[in-house]
């Protein structure tokens, strides 16, 4: 499974860069992270619940930064495990400053096993991109509370908590339905649409037929 995406954030890159080094701030904005601890210097333990399609658990995992080029970019190594399987990844974050503001860019691998890698890809996928897009959002709600003038522990403590798993389930679900509706897809999705339309225009057809031949025998019987 291959991520890859951009975010803009309105905050000079000096600002940005220590809050992807700050475990309370990742943890307040990632959906389903119960805990997240710096345990060595560039390596974090934590818990993770999440809920994807039928399947849903606990992983526990390390996180391990490497390759880290202040203020620029770091590599990432995730391996999380639990009841409902495996993932391990690796990827990439680099900032870019854009005048005032500064993109986020960020692309990586992921491999998934176990019970929730039955789910299907399609579902893997878009789960994948909401819990980064939920966490990205979450990140940004950090950032402008930083640029009022909070300090660290201050925006932590008032930021609004992670997404619920109703809210991340809407967010996988609005995902899906973006995806279906993107450009991309629109030509597959009208000629899927016109083969589904021809089918009820032929049961319809064939209801229409069938009760035809009922009300003709009927009629039959009746002048009998």
């Amino acid at each position: 499974m291959k991520i890859n995406g951009s975010h803009p954030f309105a905050a000079p890159q000096d600002v940005i860069w220590p809050m992807l080094l700050d475990p309370h701030i990742l943890a307040n904005v990632m959906p389903g992270c119960e805990t997240l601890e710096q345990v060595a210097e560039h390596e974090y333990q934590g818990l993770l619940k999440i809920k994807v399609g039928p399947v849903q658990g606990n992983f526990n995992g390390t996180v391990v930064l490497s390759d880290i080029q202040a203020p620029e970019g770091y590599t990432i190594a995730v391996d999380g495990k639990g009841a409902p399987g495996f993932v391990k990844g690796h990827g990439r974050l680099r900032l870019e400053p854009h005048g005032d503001n500064t993109i986020l860019h960020y692309e990586g691998d992921a491999q998934v096993g176990g019970r929730l890698a039955s789910v299907g890809q399609r579902l893997l996928d878009s789960s994948a991109n909401a819990i980064i897009r939920q966490s990205l959002e979450g990140l940004e709600a950090q950032v402008a509370g930083r640029m009022n003038g909070g300090d660290a522990m201050a925006v932590a403590a008032t930021a609004p908590p992670p997404p619920s798993q109703t809210e991340f389930a809407l967010g996988v679900a609005k995902h899906m339905v973006e995806e279906m509706l993107a450009e991309e897809n629109q030509e597959d999705l009208i000629r899927k649409a016109l083969i589904a339309g021809g089918i009820l225009l032929a049961l319809y057809l064939l209801v229409e037929w069938f009760a035809g031949r009922i009300a003709a025998k009927t009629a039959r019987r009746i002048r009998k």
